[in-house]
């Protein structure tokens, strides 16, 4: 009988971002996969440290604790083969983790897989895999940035946290900003409040996440899933965000419309097990207090024009 994920979040996770093989990956960059099989089969027993998406991942599993049915899966995804894995398979039993899906493609792309494991949200380090996964429309997908030097969750709720526009929406609205100025998109934004804006590459998962917290056990607003929304846009573009989220069916704990301020200090105060961004700008100094993720434009976007100039 096929399992049934449309009330289930599917977390397809690189093994580089589930751990920190940053001094693995430099052997198999200096001496190959023979090497690299060496490094790894004479250190299977020695546990793998932590990675960005470390506490996003265990935290999450930990969800399934609290719900009345199983509603997180996540998939460690690599390129490693089943025998150069053994050391991560024996790290993930290690620290506990409630994972039971793999995909060890022996040096091949892991984008194609995305599809087959049913995945919402894709984690890796590879800005190739994660590019073909967001041109490929199949799931949301990020980038993820060295893990903060000094993270702990505040408590032991899940927190998670978005940018708005490119991101949950699409990046029609930041366009119109960055080609016609400020004015000209709040002008437009106040002129067009009632209307819903396009969904973007994190939209669904915005949903799939809105959608399981039915299945835990406290009411929407004490939920232990969190989810905010922090954004550069301010009054009065702040109102067709709002208006969107209520049109979509999705309710969110938090939302942050700093106008220009810096994001950083925010995020932090809220906790964020991962924050998800389009822009470096923002990304580079978010990075260092919460795990961070980038979102790439798709391939044929006019933002990438902008990117250019």
């Amino acid at each position: 009988m096929p399992v049934d994920f449309s009330d289930i979040l599917v977390i397809g996770v690189s093994s580089r971002a589930l751990f920190n093989l940053e001094e693995e990956n430099a052997v198999f960059e200096k001496e190959g996969i023979s090497g690299y099989r060496k490094y790894q089969q004479e250190r299977e027993n020695d546990p793998l440290d932590s990675g960005t998406a470390f506490v996003l991942v265990k935290s999450l599993l930990e969800l399934n604790n609290q719900a009345d049915k199983r509603i997180v899966e996540v998939v460690v995804m690599s390129r490693n083969s089943p025998e150069t894995g053994v050391r991560m398979l024996n790290s993930i039993e290690n620290y506990e983790l409630d994972i039971t899906r793999l995909a060890l493609t022996g040096g091949e792309p892991l984008a194609p897989y995305i599809e087959a494991y049913n995945v919402d949200l894709f984690l890796s380090k590879d800005d190739k895999d994660v590019q073909t996964v967001i041109d490929s429309r199949a799931s949301a997908a990020a980038t993820i940035y060295e893990p903060p030097k000094e993270f702990n969750p505040k408590d032991n709720r899940v927190k998670i946290a978005f940018d708005a526009d490119a991101v949950l929406f699409s990046e029609d609205s930041e366009y119109r900003y960055k080609t016609e100025g400020m004015d000209a998109f709040h002008k437009y934004e106040s002129e067009h409040v009632d209307d819903p804006l396009k969904e973007g590459p994190f939209a669904k998962l915005l949903m799939k996440l809105s959608k399981i917290q039915e299945h835990l056990p406290t009411s929407i607003e004490l939920t232990p899933l969190r989810l905010s929304i922090v954004t550069a846009r301010n009054a009065p573009s702040h109102m067709r965000v709002i208006k969107t989220l209520r049109k979509w069916g999705v309710y969110v704990d938090e939302a942050h419309f700093l106008g220009g301020l810096s994001k950083d200090k925010v995020l932090k105060a809220f906790g964020a097990h991962i924050f998800f961004d389009d822009q470096e700008t923002h990304l580079e100094a978010t990075s260092k207090v919460v795990p961070s993720g980038k979102v790439p434009y798709s391939s044929d976007s006019k933002m990438q024009e902008i990117k250019k100039i």
